[in-house]
């Protein structure tokens, strides 16, 4: 099941709705998306029988918000693909490394992207989002997946001078915007594998990243178990699972995002992301 948040001219407040090819359903369910993860049990059956009717609209008539707006934690897993360590020149790391990304970084999947006063080295890393759809803490690896609501596509925008400005990434990572999500969540019994998805990354229609998540150096249930042994993951978090290499900052010369860049990120069985570079305050 593809499940968005979305909005038509009128409404006052976003919905969460079915998609089904070219169109999307509405949910019939007074809540966010993370209200619905919270409550999946019981509405699951009844989301399962929704069909094309009277509730349809065509995709092409909404506005898709990121499926989850606030979500209460984003974390994002650093240097977890071997070609972009490769170009970083550095070490494969021997523990996962993670930062955040803050709330007000989360952005829709067609917005646009903002290069900030005093951020203008702006890059792009294309990733597979994991969203966890029930609580937990101490998750072992061995049983990590059922921990998984489901899985969307992300960017993980990054401002490069503030992210090494300091030992701490998070900054540089949390520019306003600078975490579109979606288009949607498919739900992770769609996706049987989320080890084996090709993904990759396009600047103005060039192809810039091209890999595949069997590469993943510490895999999604290693990135759940790890987490969770510090903190309490709960509904609606997201995880960043890693970018592979082809990064901006890493190309001779270095190629970072300017205004009216558009920036594409796909994630096989997911669909895709894009969103325009714009100048903050324009």
């Amino acid at each position: 099941m593809k499940l968005a948040t979305y909005s038509v001219e009128g409404m006052t407040t976003a919905r969460v709705g079915v998609v089904q090819e070219d169109a999307i359903i509405d949910a019939g369910f007074n809540g966010t998306m993370i209200e619905l993860i919270e409550d999946w049990d019981a509405q699951r059956d009844r989301l399962e029988q929704l069909s094309d009717g009277s509730n349809a609209r065509p995709l092409s008539s909404v506005k898709l918000h990121a499926p989850i707006e606030k979500p209460a934690k984003t974390w994002a897993i650093g240097l977890n693909y071997a070609d972009h360590i490769e170009e970083s020149k550095m070490e494969t790391p021997d523990k996962q490394i993670w930062f955040t990304k803050a709330q007000t970084s989360i952005n829709p999947p067609y917005a646009s992207i903002l290069i900030a006063k005093g951020g203008a080295f702006v890059d792009y890393e294309a990733e597979l989002v994991a969203i966890i759809g029930k609580r937990g803490k101490h998750i072992p690896a061995s049983e990590a997946a059922s921990y998984v609501f489901g899985y969307c596509v992300g960017n993980d925008v990054t401002e490069r001078m503030w992210q090494h400005s300091g030992p701490q990434w998070s900054l540089g990572k949390s520019f306003d915007t600078h975490a579109p999500i979606g288009p949607w969540i498919t739900t992770r019994d769609e996706i049987p594998d989320p080890h084996a998805l090709d993904l990759t990354c396009t600047v103005n229609g060039e192809l810039r990243q091209s890999s595949n998540t069997k590469h993943l150096v510490f895999d999604i249930w290693q990135q759940i178990e790890h987490l969770s042994g510090a903190l309490t993951l709960e509904p609606g978090d997201v995880i960043f699972t890693g970018t592979p290499g082809g990064v901006g900052a890493a190309m001779d010369p270095r190629q970072f995002l300017k205004e009216g860049d558009v920036v594409r990120c796909d994630v096989e069985k997911l669909g895709y992301i894009e969103g325009s570079m714009v100048l903050e305050g324009q």
